[in-house]
């Protein structure tokens, strides 16, 4: 009996990935800031990175995964 080969779906889409780059580029230049405004402190966790480019894909309709559950601070 063969084994069955395992499903590769994408999780994220090609232009979420684009997205979430952009964004860890930007806190290498150290362009990126935090907060809703982008008035805030200038970005220095490749983690933070990460999470703000996929909250920028997903304001943009790409294809991401939602929010864990109790993750978000509240505000």
């Amino acid at each position: 009996m063969p084994a069955k080969k395992k499903s590769t779906r994408r999780r994220y889409s090609k232009g979420a990935s684009k997205t979430v780059a952009s964004a860890v580029r930007r806190k290498k230049a150290g362009t990126l800031r935090s907060g809703k405004s982008r008035k805030g402190a200038k970005v220095t966790s490749r983690k933070q990175a990460v999470a703000i480019g996929l909250s920028e894909a997903r304001k943009k309709g790409q294809k991401v995964p939602p929010r864990k559950s109790g993750q978000r601070r509240a505000a």
